[in-house]
């Protein structure tokens, strides 16, 4: 199962409009993130995780042909509003695109983007079937994936877990149920937006605690803000745990 790292960054992207801070202004291409996605390829399925208002620019960027099926974690902008870039994989693809959410996820995209989902328009639109997740569970193409629910303050949206992978953006809090179903992982990529508290986001000391209790061989640091220098962060981080970045490979 090979993932690839489409965007490390926080809804803002990195660098923020206007800001001439230490980052934002920073000639490192590791400081320069996109909105929150991962692309995960397994038995020759391209399963995208959120589809963020930089779909086109991640797609142009990294040579993405192919997308299978969607998952999607919340409907924040950053995690949606490239929705409609999805149309173009509609024609490589020459067939519709799956999308999975929670019953309340599929009810805000169908209302929110009621265009996509009308039978006749005049206009190109995406091709997309709409798949509420029963039982935190979906089987696609043999392919067996859960649905981790977390907290993003007081809301209850889904992380993902595909074999030995898990993929918890936009996190405050973990429900003890859902400790259960990460025992085991041996990768695990998490939010961590800032050093400073923020009411819906994981800390970088409240990620690396998680990832001291889950124990996977690998942690990896996503949604990560503009208060966050790459090499500073990595210089001071445990061997196992890494800040992710925008074109990050690797396989489990």
């Amino acid at each position: 199962m090979k993932i690839l790292v489409l965007g490390s960054g926080t809804s803002t992207g990195v660098p923020l409009i206007g800001c001439n801070c230490e980052v934002c202004t920073s000639e490192n291409p590791k400081n320069k993130r996109l909105r929150p996605s991962i692309l995960i390829t397994e038995n020759d399925v391209n399963c995208l995780i959120d589809t963020t208002p930089d779909l086109r620019t991640q797609a142009l960027k990294f040579n993405i042909l192919k997308i299978d099926l969607v998952l999607y974690t919340h409907t924040h902008a950053d995690h949606l509003f490239g929705i409609d870039d999805l149309r173009m994989f509609n024609y490589i693809n020459k067939g519709a695109i799956p999308i999975y959410a929670s019953e309340k996820d599929i009810e805000t995209i169908t209302t929110r983007f009621d265009y996509i989902f009308k039978k006749k328009t005049q206009s190109s639109k995406p091709d997309l079937i709409p798949n509420i997740i029963i039982d935190n569970k979906i089987n696609f193409k043999n392919i067996d994936i859960q649905s981790v629910p977390v907290f993003h303050g007081n809301q209850l949206i889904n992380g993902y877990r595909i074999k030995d992978l898990a993929y918890l953006t936009d996190v405050s809090k973990i429900p003890e149920e859902s400790f259960k179903l990460l025992q085991g992982i041996k990768v695990l990529m998490i939010d961590a937006l800032r050093y400073d508290e923020h009411p819906t986001h994981l800390t970088v000391a409240k990620a690396i605690e998680i990832s001291n209790i889950l124990k996977p061989k690998f942690t990896y640091l996503m949604h990560m803000g503009h208060k966050i220098e790459y090499e500073k962060l990595s210089a001071c981080l445990p061997p196992n745990i890494f800040p992710s970045y925008d074109g990050l490979t690797f396989e489990i």
